[in-house]
């Protein structure tokens, strides 16, 4: 299973403003952090807002910062909600699917056992688990 760029982006900027709990952060800043687009994170920021996950303030000396504890935000549910589109394969499909050999097939059984699996790994964690070493990850975006 390959996450989407903007599952990893949503992973980046909860793990930037977690680090920085007491500060809002802009999207700016986060794109030189990182070195990645600030069009494509202001997508992420947006829809992270939406969904409850970040407070954005606007205007001058606005910003944005998380809305929940790092303890809070479950990885597991994040992944859920920002691949909720994109399927593993096309006879995870509610829809038109072109495979001839669906109603036999194994494989769909199969996968659908390893991604149920992926998910309850992933629900063991939160946002907390990847900043316990806050040092090193500073050093890294500075």
């Amino acid at each position: 299973m390959r996450l989407t760029t903007f599952t990893d982006y949503t992973f980046r900027v909860l793990t930037y403003l977690g680090l920085h709990p007491k500060q809002l952060a802009t999207v700016t800043e986060l794109a030189d952090a990182y070195d990645i687009s600030r069009n494509h994170l202001t997508k992420v920021v947006h829809y992270l807002g939406q969904k409850g996950y970040i407070e954005t303030l606007r205007g001058k000396g606005g910003g944005i910062r998380l809305a929940l504890s790092p303890d809070k935000i479950q990885i597991g549910l994040l992944v859920r909600d920002t691949e909720k589109g994109s399927l593993l394969v096309e006879c995870f499909s509610q829809g038109r699917c072109d495979c001839k050999i669906v109603p036999a097939c194994r494989l769909t059984g199969i996968l659908q056992e390893a991604q149920q699996a992926f998910f309850l790994v992933l629900d063991k964690y939160t946002l907390s688990d990847l900043i316990t070493n806050p040092r090193s990850l500073e050093e890294l975006l500075s």
